[in-house]
């Protein structure tokens, strides 16, 4: 799994820029979306973000670090409500600290620290815009968290601020300087400084970071090509030299910062940039699906046609087989079941004993009876109390006696092509119902 990181530029820097995506932004592309292996950052620089269209693409998750100046953190005191409750409730809890509308704004909540609750807030309409073109870009999953909270905090050095530095270009006579701050555990907050490009702007940086750090201690992280330009400042006043440490700023500290924050911006979003399903890689097994499925239906469709074809071949010709041998018939609704009252009727006509006639049933049970009964020597006889014919079926009740052949007369019946099934008893006595089997 490959993760790309970006640092974007402040809004403001944006907003004076023709063309924002044109900005350069601070990239790195790790492996496996840590640092845990050797060479797991593959490859790392600035470019502008459009420049960025295809990595952004490859990668199975972007995660963006908004510029600590767009997003301010507050420390709370929220009254224990559930997720969903609390997500309803944000935008009024914060109302007070806000200058702008909670409306227009993605105000997302983290985790509880001393009894206060961690809240993000960011502009609705500046993530929206990022969020939208990386999606432009084919960005899978996006991941949305605040600059100032991804620095990590010096566990040795309790009350020492970390602070970041990135410079940037924000026009032909002017310069700006987007700094982060890490104030705390839970606090960060961050400065777009724009100076005329004659300032030095290791000196502006300087100046706004003892007017809001006066007195405690502060690690500096500033670009590698800055480290000098920055330590001769520090070092020009003793008071400075004591207090601000200068280093090199450099990607693992920021991807582990990043790895650690659990407070995704883009979550807050409606649409849920963060969260949305990435249906690229089904694209190619979905569209097998589809055309399997399409395939299937075509030949269903098609054997439907031709079974209905020869439906219909078949009727023609039962039809005209049943008018050439019935010209006169001139109703004609089932040829088959028609054909077969014709020919019983014929049959009657011409004295053949239909297989469901009283005759032919009786005369059948009259030879079956004899075998049974041949076969049953030396047991006790049984006799008939009553015949009805009803129904194309003739019903045998029997006295009651011993053991009811019932078995053997089904197979001796079996051989006339009739069948026996027991009927209902009447006061006790067993009753056969014969019919026939054709």
């Amino acid at each position: 799994m490959s993760t790309l990181y970006i640092r974007l530029p402040s809004k403001a820097a944006a907003d004076s820029a023709s063309h924002w995506p044109a900005l350069p932004c601070m990239f790195a592309l790790v492996s496996n979306g840590n640092l845990s292996h050797d060479n797991a950052i593959e490859r790392q620089g600035t470019a502008p973000l459009s420049d960025l269209s295809d990595t952004v693409a490859k990668a199975q998750r972007v995660v963006v670090m908004l510029a600590g100046s767009d997003v301010t953190v507050l420390r709370m005191q929220i009254p224990p409500l559930s997720a969903a409750k609390l997500k309803a409730a944000l935008p009024n809890l914060v109302e007070d600290q806000l200058i702008a509308d909670p409306d227009d704004c993605v105000v997302v909540a983290g985790g509880m620290a001393d009894g206060l609750r961690t809240i993000a807030v960011v502009q609705r309409t500046w993530i929206e815009l990022l969020t939208r073109a990386l999606r432009a870009f084919g960005a899978r999953h996006i991941t949305v968290l605040p600059a100032q909270l991804c620095l990590p905090c010096q566990a040795d050095q309790p009350g020492s601020v970390i602070a970041a530095i990135n410079d940037r270009n924000d026009g032909d006579r002017n310069a700006g300087i987007d700094m982060t701050l890490r104030l705390s555990e839970q606090e960060g907050i961050g400065l777009a400084i724009t100076h005329e490009k004659d300032d030095s702007a290791a000196a502006v940086a300087i100046r706004t970071l003892c007017a809001v750090v006066p007195e405690n201690p502060v690690i500096l992280y500033v670009p590698q090509s800055m480290v000098r330009a920055y330590q001769e400042v520090v070092n020009d006043a003793v008071s400075l030299n004591k207090r601000i440490s200068v280093f090199a700023d450099n990607w693992s500290r920021w991807i582990t910062g990043a790895n650690l924050m659990k407070l995704d911006l883009a979550a807050g979003l409606v649409d849920g940039a963060g969260t949305g399903m990435d249906w690229r890689p089904w694209r190619w097994p979905l569209a097998l699906a589809g055309a399997i499925l399409i395939i299937n239906l075509l030949a269903l469709n098609i054997d439907w046609w031709h079974m209905k074809n020869e439906s219909s071949s078949l009727r023609a010709a039962m039809l005209q087989i049943y008018k050439s041998a019935y010209p006169k018939e001139s109703v004609i609704i089932d040829p088959v079941a028609q054909m077969h009252q014709k020919i019983a009727a014929a049959k009657h006509d011409a004295g053949l004993a239909a297989p469901d006639d009283f005759t032919a049933i009786t005369a059948a049970l009259g030879e079956a009876w004899a075998s049974v009964a041949q076969a049953a020597a030396g047991k006790p006889a049984i006799a008939i109390a009553a015949l009805e014919y009803h129904d194309h079926s003739l019903f045998v009740r029997l006295k009651p006696a011993g053991d009811i052949p019932t078995q053997q007369m089904k197979v001796a019946l079996a051989k006339f092509e009739l069948a026996l099934d027991l009927a209902p008893a009447e006061s006790g006595a067993v009753v056969w119902k014969i019919r026939s089997a054709k």
